[in-house]
């Protein structure tokens, strides 16, 4: 469902806007609707102001529509997959249009928890409408004027669109407009190889279109482990993604994009994937008194306060890393801050991020390109050739990877393969609570399951200390004073 078509099935809401609030929240995504419930459950009077529709980009083109789509290109790959397990579906055809209906009804599902009903019913006063500030302490929303005692920002980030000459004569898509496709594009050509451009990649080929990935740097996923990078993009390939790295867009000519090297991607669709900015461009910032770096992003302390003490920051447009658990997890900590006066700090430790391309990357902590940088940390890998869940299931191409300090602390993980983000779930705890591989590989785990490699992981690990000379003689010396025991106690 677009915008304008959600607009037209939904009706207007007579609004009561106050003169004054508690706290205003300006953004209905997930940092700005975790803030505003979080205010009103401590009692707070909370208005939220939201131009478009509450849920946010992850309800509406990013998470759920995405995570939705590679479902069901996920089960085309499946089929046509089959005959390695000595099933064969033959003629696997694509209904986009179902496809898309599928799509739309996980949204129209989950959007009932975010609704403005919903959050009335917590107290919050949803105000439709742009907010912008007017000064230090107030904001306007149309013609009214809204005193507050306390402000989160949190207008999230939208597409980044690169100055790109000829691509403003072209109806190209972005992460959020491409939701609002009728027919599957014959030819489509992906500018950026980040983990958007991944995932749609790997759906729209899967579901029977003609994709090419264009990536500037030298691999696509450049912020991934390269090894699971190389593994990603053999799978694209093998669902036939043409990926081309190393290259760079200089132009957009007709139905073509044309690289530096001369090269012409003739496409049906063009699906700009180069990263994402703030929205923080026309909300008044100046007034407020509140400062953005050279990107845009608001400046912000690591309690989330930005250079107007009375205004807080929550989510994407914060500069940390853009996911929809760090916006929520920023919601909380802002509106806490700001109603109760504490000083809870943002904690990264640990703070996971998955691509959910097959297979799935999940990384936590301390990724293991940077592991290999800093002395004192030693990598510990097991392939998933060596997991049985995954043999028995044919996916083995993966591997999970811990991140260990010299006192054998896990402090970052690496996983590939899938459910990849169900897997790091643990991974997470473990870093979050200074757990060491002994601590892990000491806990039983169910068998078989993908866990089974960086708990195996662990336990190499562990095994590794026992091997060395000290502890190694030590358990002689306790195995040789047990029998001496025994015999005793025998005679």
């Amino acid at each position: 469902m677009t915008r304008a078509e959600f607009a037209a099935v939904v009706p207007p809401v007579e609004q009561s806007i106050p003169e004054s609030a508690d706290l205003v929240v300006i953004g209905g995504g997930s940092a700005g609707i975790v803030a505003a419930k979080t205010a009103a459950g401590f009692g707070a009077k909370v208005v939220l102001v939201e131009r478009d529709r509450t849920g946010g980009d992850c309800l509406w083109t990013g998470c759920v529509p995405s995570k939705a789509l590679l479902a069901a290109a996920s089960v085309a790959a499946a089929m046509r997959r089959g005959h390695a397990f000595g099933i064969d579906a033959s003629n696997v055809t694509v209904d986009f249009s179902r496809v898309m209906k599928h799509v739309q009804g996980a949204i129209e599902t989950i959007a009932p928890v975010d609704s403005p009903e919903t959050l009335r019913a917590a107290n919050v006063n949803v105000v439709s409408g742009t907010a912008r500030f007017a000064g230090p302490r107030s904001l306007s929303v149309g013609a009214h004027t809204i005193t507050f005692g306390q402000a989160v920002i949190a207008t999230g980030a939208a597409p980044a669109v690169p100055n790109l000459p000829g691509l403003d004569q072209v109806d190209y898509l972005t992460s959020e407009t491409i939701w609002g496709l009728t027919e599957l594009p014959p030819r489509l050509t992906v500018l950026g190889g980040g983990s958007i451009g991944c995932e749609l990649a790997q759906a729209f080929a899967r579901l029977g279109s003609a994709v090419t990935i264009v990536e500037s740097a030298d691999s696509i996923l450049p912020a991934e482990d390269r090894e699971a990078a190389a593994l990603v993009a053999q799978s694209l390939i093998d669902d036939g993604v043409d990926v081309l790295t190393g290259a760079t867009a200089e132009s957009v000519t007709g139905q073509a994009l044309v690289l530096a090297d001369g090269r012409r991607l003739e496409f049906d669709s063009l699906l700009i994937a180069v990263g994402r900015k703030p929205r923080t461009a026309s909300i008044g910032l100046d007034a407020a008194g509140v400062t953005v770096d050279r990107r845009g992003f608001v400046t912000v302390d690591d309690h989330l306060r930005t250079a107007n003490q009375r205004i807080w920051a929550a989510g994407d447009l914060t500069g940390h890393p853009q996911f929809t658990h760090t916006a929520g997890m920023h919601g909380s900590i802002a509106a806490t801050n700001a109603i109760l006066g504490l000083r809870r700090a943002v904690d990264r430790t640990g703070t996971p991020r998955v691509t959910f391309t097959d297979p799935e990357i999940a990384v936590a902590g301390i990724d293991t390109e940077a592991a290999r940088r800093i002395p004192g940390l030693r990598v510990h890998t097991l392939g998933h050739e060596h997991a049985d869940r995954a043999v028995a299931e044919g996916e083995t191409r993966g591997f999970s990877r811990l991140v260990v300090d010299g006192k054998h602390r896990i402090v970052g993980a690496t996983v590939v393969g899938p459910r990849a983000g169900e897997t790091i779930g643990e991974m997470v705890l473990a870093i979050k609570q200074g757990l060491r591989t002994r601590d892990l590989a000491g806990t039983t785990h169910p068998y078989p399951t993908y866990n089974d490699a960086p708990w195996n992981a662990s336990i190499a690990d562990v095994r590794s200390q026992l091997a060395r000379p000290v502890a190694s003689g030590a358990i002689t010396a306790l195995a040789r004073v047990r029998r001496t025991w025994q015999r005793i106690r025998k005679d």
